[in-house]
């Protein structure tokens, strides 16, 4: 019994490690390519990393910056646009604090104008993938980062990506007993 069970272990073990490579021929196979960008850095085999070749160099898109807050937030992006070529990558910061005076649960939702351009900005990172949770005073910085699908249809040439930051509902923390103490105070 202890024999079978070793080589169970054993077995087990070694489907543990190859996983990685199985995970990466499978993705290869399929043409999926999830792969980090350290990963495509380690992977580079000629030593030195290739130009993107995908970047659309004979026009560039004015990428503007909205920000709108759904409630009592300081919520802005660190600039109002930025100029980029398609199939380049760009990184752009927003601001948030929480000007209440309680933690709040909050997530942001994008939309974008024209709405064609939807389909063509690829967000690689972006804030509104998540909820935060942010405590009374807290100030953030998270990253946007974008390319735009060089199929862009060409009489594109600006597009607004426009964020409302809201309260999630159901996922506030209840309030600290000391306000809930002198709210019921000064009601009498």
């Amino acid at each position: 019994m202890v024999g079978k069970l070793l080589i169970v272990t054993v077995v087990m073990f070694g489907f543990g490690y190859a996983l990685v490579p199985m995970y990466r021929a499978i993705c290869a196979a399929l043409g999926i390519n999830v792969l980090t960008l350290s990963d495509k850095v380690v992977f580079n085999r000629g030593g030195s990393s290739a130009a993107n070749t995908q970047v659309d160099r004979s026009r560039t898109i004015t990428v503007e910056f909205d920000a709108n807050a759904r409630g009592i937030w300081k919520f802005k992006p660190a600039v109002a646009s930025v100029q980029v070529h398609p199939g380049e990558m760009a990184t752009v910061m927003y601001e948030f604090t929480n000007i209440q005076p309680r933690t709040m649960a909050a997530q942001a939702i994008p939309s974008y104008a024209p709405m064609q351009a939807m389909a063509h900005f690829n967000k690689m990172q972006c804030f509104c993938f998540n909820e935060y949770t942010m405590k009374p005073g807290e100030s953030k910085q998270w990253p946007v980062v974008f390319v735009i699908d060089p199929k862009l249809p060409k009489d594109v040439n600006t597009i607004t990506l426009s964020y409302t930051f809201f309260e999630v509902g159901g996922k506030i923390p209840s309030e600290p007993q000391a306000s809930v103490a002198l709210t019921r105070a000064s009601r009498s």
